[in-house]
């Protein structure tokens, strides 16, 4: 196979997009590196040169979709500028627009577990790097208060960022509104109240999405 194998340069990205290909074209994990190099037309020892196994190249894909979400964000002159409640509305939509951009991978990765929770392995990079980003949010807003007592936890809150993710994508995964206009006012409600938790005026906002959510319970 090798020997028969193209001559072509192998990136990180030529790999993603022909293991997300192969993935929606078989409906199946490849079984074997070999198998996929082969189909592929590139060399077994280029596969290795980026990713040990699936399982990393896997965990991979969805450290990409953050960094091309940051990417997306920085790309925005008017991002620095704006508050850390507009930062992180401005990361959900930018992330859910390009997770809308690969539904079908996403769809795929995620079918084998409704519970977003036993993804944990596959989404361990990524879950580091939203915790991350969150807790940069709340150090930079720490650091315009001036009393211990006003200041927020960013552990709890980088926490708290992830599992609004995780229930972020299991809406959007069984949202069936046009343009998943319904995930854009979750989105946003979510993020007005848990902001407004950590401002100690939680009530409206609380109450307001949890009507949102009974109602598109009940529908």
């Amino acid at each position: 196979m090798a020997a028969k194998a193209q001559e072509k340069k192998i990136t990180d990205d030529a790999i993603i997009s022909m293991y997300m290909d192969y993935v929606l074209e078989h409906e199946a994990v490849p079984k074997s590196i070999y198998k996929f190099c082969k189909e592929n037309k590139i060399k077994e020892e280029d596969f290795y040169k980026h990713f040990g196994s699936v399982e990393t190249l896997q965990h991979r894909i969805w450290e990409k979709f953050y960094e091309n979400t940051n990417k997306l964000m920085m790309d925005n002159k008017d991002y620095a500028s704006f508050s850390n409640k507009d930062k992180m509305l401005t990361f959900f939509f930018s992330m859910f627009e390009l997770l809308t951009m690969n539904r079908s991978y996403v769809l795929f990765a995620l079918s084998e577990h409704k519970n977003m929770l036993k993804n944990s392995g596959q989404l361990k990079g990524l879950r580091h790097k939203i915790k991350e980003f969150s807790t940069a949010l709340i150090n930079e807003a720490n650091e315009s208060k001036n009393y211990k007592l006003t200041k927020r936890n960013p552990t709890l809150f980088s926490e708290g960022a992830w599992i609004q993710f995780l229930f972020l994508l299991k809406f959007w995964m069984e949202d069936s509104s046009p343009a998943f206009e319904k995930t854009d006012v979750v989105i946003e409600k979510s993020v007005t109240t848990i902001f407004d938790v950590f401002e100690n005026t939680p009530l409206d906002s609380i109450l307001d999405f949890g009507k949102f959510l009974y109602k598109e319970k009940m529908a």
